[in-house]
């Protein structure tokens, strides 16, 4: 599979695009006076300690207080009591979970920093270590951000922290070596863990190291390279540390990298065939970055200086509007329906106008088939995240299950965030979760309707209509001054009042005794009115 990263800079934000075989599979967005959070590290303030949710509220500067919960502390060393052979196994059985979290994690663009567990026979359980007697408020702690504030919630903090580089993840409060899981051969696994034992011991380097990905078959030089570079990174960020005035409430210690520097880092790999950018500054210091710690893209990357807009020429734009939309039609001519709520998002599986050919059991096989294909994409492009509900169409054959699952676990394999798929159920339905760091495309991008308020629909004219009769009653009930009522409403309100309507108007002026008058006001949504009383 051919890949290419098209980075496109304005005044206002910039934006990387990701291409598969020319179809734009994921879309970051930053945007220059509200940038990311995630990976920054920053000496904050306990502003409150909540024993009854083991978690404390960290000043670090923001509009809203981080959360820090005691599962994301540091834990602290004590006297290994248990059987060499059976922590050597508990040690072995970790590292490759550690690995798989923190490689899901880091090779995603928003780099989020893991809780990383130390060997079970060498640390105290969380559940024992209870967070009041650890925290107080009004202590200064150094966190990391590990996810942005989403909505009303403020951001979530780690003091676990983790400085990614290209090859590497380096974890001062860890103490082990773990391996990429998506690194298969265990020659080459085991490669690794012994030259980068072998480093850490030559540069007196304390702390854990995970090798990414990326790290796969590269020379022990490039290793040592990226050592170096995250050993002065780290004293660097101590220096910062030590430095700091106590009078400040907060202090940003460490920034990550720029989106454009995050890209080249995190995302290109030996599939990525281009870099196309079309801004000169980005481009040159990309280059540079680039020559620096990724050499082998650096004769790849492109400057393009066309008149015609880069996302345009690559259709970007009109994906990147497609992604907003509800529907997503299939090649099929079956289609989804995506409906992102506060709980959870729902994904509908329907087969519209595609008919089939044999039967219908192998119309909604090939339907579900197709489906997972372009659910894996939409759930990468439009970075949902959270609890996700797959609504399959009915399916009889178990067989037929067994592949539409097979499927959807396939194509969700080139995803970089950690998702978790049950079986599918007697209802079609698939129950899954991915990892969510930042905000979705949809929350990023827009708002909720100022007319529905988010509802995603309005009350008929109908219905108004009949508000305004049950209000023009209870007014004239209470008041008996009123000789005349002016309805104020919408065009559409207004019109259906005096057409269909009509007579039910008549009929309340005579039981009333009052003359109904009406104005148009443009400026009202459908739901708005007003009942003067004259």
């Amino acid at each position: 599979m051919s890949e290419e990263l098209l980075i496109n800079i304005s005044p206002m934000e910039s934006r990387v695009a990701v291409l598969d075989n020319g179809i734009l599979g994921e879309i970051y967005i930053e945007r220059h006076h509200k940038l990311g959070l995630v990976g920054n590290i920053y000496l904050g303030t306990v502003v409150r300690v909540l024993p009854g949710m083991q978690a404390a509220f960290v000043d670090i500067g923001q509009s809203r207080t981080a959360f820090l919960h005691v599962n994301d502390m540091q834990r602290e060393p004590r006297p290994v009591t248990e059987d060499k052979s059976k922590a050597a196994t508990n040690d072995k059985k970790e590292n490759s979970d550690n690995s798989a979290t923190i490689e899901a994690s880091t090779d995603s663009l928003a780099v989020t920093p893991p809780v990383v567990s130390t060997q079970s026979t060498e640390v105290v359980s969380v559940s024992k270590t209870l967070i009041q007697h650890r925290l107080h408020e009004s202590q200064r702690i150094l966190v990391q951000v590990t996810k942005d504030q989403l909505g009303s919630k403020g951001a979530r903090l780690t003091t676990n922290i983790s400085l990614p580089s290209r090859y590497l993840v380096y974890l001062p409060s860890s103490d082990h070596i773990g391996i990429s899981q998506r690194i298969d051969g265990e020659e080459e696994r085991t490669r690794l863990k012994t030259e980068l034992s072998s480093l850490m011991q030559t540069v007196n380097l304390k702390g854990g190291l995970i090798a990414r990905t990326a790290a796969e078959r590269v020379p022990v030089d490039k290793l040592e390279e990226d050592i170096y570079y995250l050993l002065q990174l780290w004293r660097t960020i101590c220096a910062r540390r030590q430095e700091i005035n106590h009078h400040q409430s907060s202090e940003l210690i460490y920034q990550e990298l720029s989106l454009p520097l995050r890209s080249i880092r995190d995302l290109v790999h030996a599939d990525t065939e281009k870099v196309i950018i079309d801004n000169t500054q980005i481009y040159e210091q990309v280059r540079y970055f680039a020559k620096e710690f990724v050499p082998f893209i650096y004769d790849k990357i492109v400057h393009y200086t066309a008149e015609q807009s880069l996302f345009d020429v690559h259709r970007v734009e009109d994906d990147l509007r497609d992604a907003l939309k509800r529907r997503v039609d299939l090649k099929s001519g079956g289609y989804l329906i995506i409906d992102q709520t506060e709980a959870m998002t729902t994904i509908d599986v329907n087969t519209g106008s595609f008919v089939g050919g044999r039967s219908l059991e192998d119309t909604v096989y090939k339907t579900n088939l197709e489906a997972t294909h372009a659910i894996a994409r939409q759930l990468r492009l439009r970075n949902l995240g959270g609890i996700i509900i797959l609504d399959f169409i009915d399916m009889l054959e178990q067989q037929h299950k067994d592949d539409v699952l097979e499927s959807l676990q396939a194509q969700l394999t080139q995803d970089y965030a950690k998702t978790k798929i049950t079986q599918v159920s007697e209802l079609g339905l698939v129950e899954m979760t991915r990892k969510r760091t930042r905000e979705s495309l949809g929350q990023q991008l827009c708002e909720p309707c100022s007319t529905c308020q988010g509802r995603g629909f309005v009350k008929t004219a109908e219905t108004v209509c009949f508000e305004i009769f049950r209000e023009i009653m209870r007014c004239a009930r209470t008041y008996n001054s009123p000789k005349k009522f002016t309805v104020v409403a919408h065009a559409a309100v207004i019109d259906l009042l005096l057409t269909s309507e009509s007579d039910t108007v008549a009929d309340l002026e005579y039981l009333l005794g009052r003359v109904i008058t009406f104005d148009v006001e443009n400026l009202y949504t459908q739901e708005q009115y007003d009942i003067v009383l004259d």
